[in-house]
């Protein structure tokens, strides 16, 4: 007879525990990444007649390259933080910003993220290889990325070397991720500068 409610007190002991145990779960947070024009907004122009980028695809260092936000600590130490995750893979939404930033600063071309468009017929190809994405909470965001724009009917891909650094405008990871766009709202404007010199070279 003692057994049975011995029993059931110790389920209700333990599903009590599991529900505080979940109650105190961490919160994860979803980030994203917006398009904006760079501080120099002189650096928008029109390209010459109807045209169409695709840019992408967009490469990544293998540490970066993950749901989970990764921030900078100490020159040999990061953290891989579980609550605060990308809403889509970054190398995506590096790309999505990339095609939007360069609608706005371009006026006119149809802009489209890889793999929107992987049938090669856009007239230009835009790739990105970001090879250094630092974040560090406080302080700034650094980017170093490589990236060639390159016209469909032929001729030599025009190359660059961006190196960004950004600072954050605030302690937390909201202000991380605002450097983020800024940084790649400046990488958008030197590719567009690019385009409209080969756009040039071409006619």
């Amino acid at each position: 007879m003692t057994g049975a409610p011995v029993t059931r007190i110790a389920n209700l002991c333990l599903a009590t525990l599991l529900l505080c145990a979940c109650a105190s779960s961490p919160t994860e947070r979803f980030y994203t990444l917006n398009p904006g024009a760079p501080a120099d907004s002189a650096r928008s122009a029109k390209l010459a007649g109807a045209t169409s980028i695709v840019v992408g695809p967009v490469t990544l260092p293998e540490l970066v390259d993950r749901p989970q936000m990764v921030v900078r600590v100490a020159p040999n130490r990061v953290a891989i933080l579980e609550q605060q995750r990308w809403a889509e893979p970054l190398k995506n939404e590096i790309a999505r910003v990339v095609a939007a930033n360069l609608g706005l600063l371009l006026d006119g071309p149809q802009v489209l993220a890889y793999p929107a468009n992987p049938s090669g017929d856009a007239v230009y190809r835009v790739t990105i290889d970001v090879q250094r994405f630092d974040s560090i909470p406080g302080e700034a965001v650094i980017m170093e990325s490589l990236w060639s724009v390159r016209r469909a009917s032929g001729g030599a891909a025009r190359t660059g070397r961006s190196l960004l650094r950004e600072p954050a405008r605030g302690s937390d990871y909201d202000a991380l991720v605002a450097a983020c766009d800024r940084a790649l709202a400046n990488l958008s404007g030197e590719i567009a500068q690019a385009i409209l010199q080969v756009d040039t070279a071409a006619r």
